[in-house]
């Protein structure tokens, strides 16, 4: 080891705080690296070999893309550049601090190593700050690349640096930064201004290049919901006596168009025995689940615990930041055999709650996964590191990381076998069906308990041209249900169908949607605003929501980063597409504000009443803001007449308003209140709620 002064210094620059830490430790020869801080940003420095390495971190994105005109009530621009978040954006002051910071550390370096996340967004933010804040140092910089942040893989990482950064990845990265900003910013200024021009008053509308698409599903499902007429049909079912137990067996037509049909089924069949003319015995065996991607982990966590796409998203980044879980955010459905299953199974079975399901695959001989069909070139599937926590997980937490482990040790499992019966049942030349299902063998299902939902139906031992008794048959009047509703996680998963945004933005787009006023509720519903924002797209600028134009700029940003497309001529025919748009626009500006208008101010105030009053019964109970203190509150609106006081507090955090159902236990109306990244809270403001009683204060 050279002394201090004699040691070459290499800066290592880290997309977060938590992954410079392990980075540093995983690094330094002594595992104990020194904590500092510049200007109250903290950095770390470390000894390897003849080496002095001042590990840094940045705070996420320290540059965004802007217009060159600072005059936000222009359109349309074209104009863009990269600046300091700070000097741009509101609420980014503190990443000024961290520019400096990066800024004076890397003057002491003579070598740079770049080790933010290996994919588009980490590469991206990577190079701006090597390029701006490090003065140009994008050219010579070196890469670390890995999906865990183990000890040991960061140490392999350093061990066999990249010689460059991905710079294909990069110029991917800069053309999403700059389409994206080009679309949002012109469309989200055109409606803005119009708006603003007809009334007067500032309200932000946004739209964009991802987020007019996915508003247009929602919208699209809504309208078919709204323009849906129930037709009737009839369903028949015999219920059928078996020992001393009873069955219900459905009518070979399962849907009857006419209800003399359904009559006259019931009518033949009415006191008649039933005769087993057939049983079918199928045996199948179902193949284990493929390794998680962001997608699937993200459905099967609403599936399981109701959590939206972005808290999954933000709970796996706090796993993978504690090195509990690979890198999240990925397209992958493979595990290679370099990620050491055997040690991971090992490691997990520490874990009492594991320790007899790890055993039995570690038994078994040869580990191989079942794999999807997806592939990510920078990061394998979802998989837990093998690490144990070393704190007390939320709730939270603890579910997601469960959920990972044991769809990890289900990958590995055998198929499971299981068989369905169909016994046919003749009634007076009527058929009707039983069936059955039973799991004969779990095999991988027993590795991802509880998150297997599996119905059994058994059924007697019963045999062909046994005689049934036939107690009832009924006929049931049933109406055509419209399409459902779509929930974040299915349209997600419509996001992933139709491939337009990506992995790390399609959740994102989702909950600006809820911010912006747009959509509401778990069961999604369209507001007023939400269907004028995509009318006028609709009737100006239907490009803007086409899917197909969506995901052909997606389609060239791959080929930019295969190195088959050009930055240049991606953002060249952007903007020769857009320009002919915003001019419609333009021209038709005080229509477009007319309708944004009237449809912000029936947002506004459906978006403030909550019901009935309960006191008074006669007054509307509405979200008010006091002139004294600027606090929220719900009251009354025959406060203002004089005849009602009633009055409740509100939380002051996050985005508040009707919820749209009374509470279970005493009937209120209730309130919504949703906080970004988290999932909505229904608040009951009753004081007198029996839900409440016995809560501390």
């Amino acid at each position: 080891m050279q002394s201090g002064r004699d040691a070459k210094t290499v800066l290592i620059l880290c997309e977060k705080p938590d992954a410079a830490k392990r980075v540093a430790i995983a690094l330094d020869e002594d595992g104990k690296p020194k904590e500092k801080r510049l200007r109250k940003i903290p950095y770390y420095e470390a000894s390897r070999g003849d080496r002095r390495l001042i590990i840094v971190p940045a705070l996420g994105h320290l540059y965004t893309v802007t217009p060159k005109s600072e005059d936000r009530n222009v359109y349309p621009v074209f104009d863009f550049y990269w600046a300091p978040r700070y000097m741009v954006e509101r609420g980014a002051k503190e990443t000024e601090a961290w520019i400096s910071a990066i800024s004076r550390l890397s003057k002491e370096a003579e070598e740079y190593i770049l080790a933010t996340d290996y994919d588009i967004e980490g590469a991206t933010l990577g190079y701006t700050i090597l390029k701006y804040a490090c003065g140009g140092k994008e050219t010579v910089a070196k890469r670390m690349k890995f999906s865990t942040l183990t000890a040991e893989e960061l140490r392999d990482a350093y061990e066999k640096l990249l010689p460059q950064i991905e710079f294909p990845t990069v110029e991917a990265g800069i053309c999403r930064h700059f389409v994206d900003a080009i679309y949002g910013i012109n469309l989200s200024r055109a409606m803005t201004i119009a708006a603003k021009k007809y009334s007067g008053i500032y309200t932000t509308i946004s739209t964009g290049r991802v987020q007019g698409p996915t508003l247009s599903f929602v919208v699209d499902r809504e309208k078919e919901i709204n323009s849906f007429i129930p037709t009737p049909y009839w369903t028949v079912k015999a219920v059928v006596k078996i020992g001393d137990s009873t069955y219900e067996a459905e009518y070979e037509q399962q849907i009857l168009r006419r209800l003399d049909e359904a009559e006259r089924v019931v009518e033949d069949c009415r006191g008649k025995d039933g005769k087993i003319t057939k049983i079918d015995v199928r045996r199948f065996e179902q193949k284990p689940p493929v390794p998680f991607d962001l997608g699937t982990l993200q459905t099967e966590a609403y599936s399981f615990f109701k959590y939206t796409p972005r808290r999954t998203a933000n709970i796996a980044e706090r796993l993978y930041l504690e090195a509990l879980i690979s890198y999240p955010r990925t397209s992958s459905q493979k595990l290679p055999p370099s990620i050491n299953y055997e040690g991971i199974l090992k490691s997990l079975s520490q874990r009492p709650e594991y320790r007899e399901l790890t055993t039995e695959l570690l038994t078994r001989g040869e580990l191989k996964p079942n794999e999807g069909r997806r592939e990510d070139p920078a990061h394998p599937a979802i998989y837990p590191t093998g690490n144990l926590p070393e704190r007390a997980l939320s709730e939270p937490e603890r579910r997601v990381w469960d959920l990972i482990i044991r769809r990890f040790m289900a990958v590995f499992g055998e198929p499971a076998v299981k068989q369905s019966v169909r016994v046919t049942i003749d009634v007076n030349g009527h058929l009707f069906y039983l069936r059955g299902r039973q799991i004969l063998k779990e095999g991988w299902m027993r590795f991802y308990k509880p998150y297997t939902r599996v119905e059994e139906v058994l059924l007697p031992p019963l045999k062909e041209g046994e005689t049934l008794e036939v107690l009832q048959v009924i006929r049931e009047d049933k109406f055509t249900k419209p399409p459902s509703r779509y929930n974040p996680s299915s349209l997600l998963k419509r996001m992933e169908e139709e491939r337009i945004g990506t992995k790390a933005t399609r959740a994102d787009i989702i909950e600006t949607l809820y911010m912006r006023g747009y959509i509401s509720g778990e069961r999604i519903i369209v507001s007023e605003l939400g269907f004028d924002v995509i009318n006028i797209l609709r009737k100006y600028c239907p490009l803007v929501i086409s899917v197909e134009f969506t995901r052909s700029l997606e389609e060239k940003m791959e080929m930019i980063q295969n190195g088959k497309e050009s930055m240049e001529n991606v953002v060249r025919e952007a903007v020769a597409q857009l320009k002919p748009v915003l001019e419609r626009l333009k021209m038709n500006e005080r229509e477009i504000g007319r309708a944004l208008n009237e449809a912000i101010r029936k947002a506004k105030m459906r978006d403030r009443i909550i019901g009935t009053c309960p006191v008074c019964k006669t007054g509307q109970l509405m979200i008010l803001y006091s002139r004294r203190t600027g606090k929220r509150f719900i009251g009354c609106t025959n406060f203002f007449k004089g005849l009602c006081k009633t009055s409740f507090p509100l939380p002051q955090r996050g985005k508040a308003k009707p919820s749209g159902r009374n509470c279970n236990s005493c009937g209120w109306p209730t309130v919504e209140v949703r906080i970004r990244g988290r999932r909505p809270m229904v608040i009951c403001f009753n004081p007198d709620c029996p839900s409440k009683k016995g809560r501390r204060a």
